[in-house]
């Protein structure tokens, strides 16, 4: 079906934000996930956006002006980080000493992912798709 409706929503997504306890501490992990250069005088309160490839960005929130924010992180993955080989991101994530939540799921032979928890608790997939 190929409808169009008029909405003031556009169909395209601008970042995803992650909730985080210590910035510092999340900047500096999601940029050695990603092995990205960071500049840490430049990051401040409340958010960093983390240099990613493509359209979607990732911001990183400390909820430093909203004092009563009270993170839980969900038990499934809020996004995902795209891999082309999913046993060595397995290896990798395995190595640096970060906690697996989910072990590889394969259905047919391109199609894989497996889940991981960053240092606040929030689940990410790595997946071929």
């Amino acid at each position: 079906m190929n409808s169009s409706k008029v909405t003031p929503i556009k169909n395209e997504m601008g970042a995803v934000f992650v909730h985080v306890s210590d910035l510092k501490k999340s900047v500096e992990w999601y940029s050695r996930l990603l092995g990205i250069d960071v500049e840490y005088s430049e990051i401040t309160s409340p958010v960093y956006n983390i240099p990613i490839r493509g359209t979607t960005g990732l911001t990183l929130d400390d909820h430093t002006f909203d004092p009563n924010f009270k993170h839980q992180p969900g038990s499934g993955p809020i996004f995902n980080f795209r891999v082309e080989d999913i046993d060595m991101a397995y290896s990798f994530i395995q190595a640096s000493g970060i906690e697996i939540v989910r072990e590889i799921e394969r259905i047919g032979e391109q199609f894989a992912w497996f889940n991981f928890a960053d240092p606040d608790g929030n689940v990410l997939m790595a997946c071929t798709c």
